[in-house]
C-alpha cells in the first residue's frame, strides 16, 4: 500500500508517534550511557524503551486500522506481552543484582527491608 492511500487523519498521528518513539529510545540510550551504576541504569531506560515500543505499536495499530489491510490483533497481543514481561524481567534482574552485591559485601546496596526499620531507629545498618 502506498503512502498516498493513508488518510491524513491517520498519517499525522502515526508520524508523531514514530518520532516520539525514536526520541524516547534515544533518551533511554543516553540514560544508559550517562547513569553510573546498575541500579540507576535499570530504571530509566527500561521504562522509556517500553514506552517507545508502545508508541510504535500504537502507530502500527493506527496505520493498519486506517488502511484496513489486516486486523490489529497482533499489536494488541505484543502490547500485553511487553507490558507484562518488561517489569517482571527488570524486577528479577534488580533482585539478582542486589543479592549478588550483598553477598560480595558492597556498601552501596539498598538495605534489607527487615533491617531498614532497625537502621532508621539506631542510625546504623545491621547485617
Amino acid at each position: 500500500m502506498s503512502a498516498e492511500a493513508l488518510p491524513l487523519w491517520a498519517a499525522i498521528p502515526v508520524t508523531l508517534l514514530l518520532l516520539l518513539a525514536g526520541c524516547l529510545v534515544v533518551i533511554g540510550g543516553l540514560g544508559l550511557l550517562r547513569l553510573s551504576n546498575f541500579y540507576q541504569r535499570s530504571h530509566g531506560p527500561a521504562m522509556i524503551n517500553t514506552l517507545g515500543a508502545g508508541c510504535v505499536l500504537v502507530a502500527s495499530m493506527l496505520y493498519f486500522g486506517a488502511t484496513g489491510s489486516r486486523p490489529v490483533i497482533h499489536e494488541l497481543l505484543i502490547t500485553v506481552f511487553v507490558l507484562l514481561t518488561a517489569p517482571v524481567t527488570a524486577m528479577l534482574l534488580m533482585r539478582a543484582a542486589v543479592h549478588r552485591d550483598r553477598r560480595s559485601g558492597r556498601n552501596d546496596v539498598p538495605a534489607r527491608p527487615d533491617t531498614a526499620r532497625a537502621a532508621a531507629t539506631t542510625g546504623q545498618r545491621r547485617e
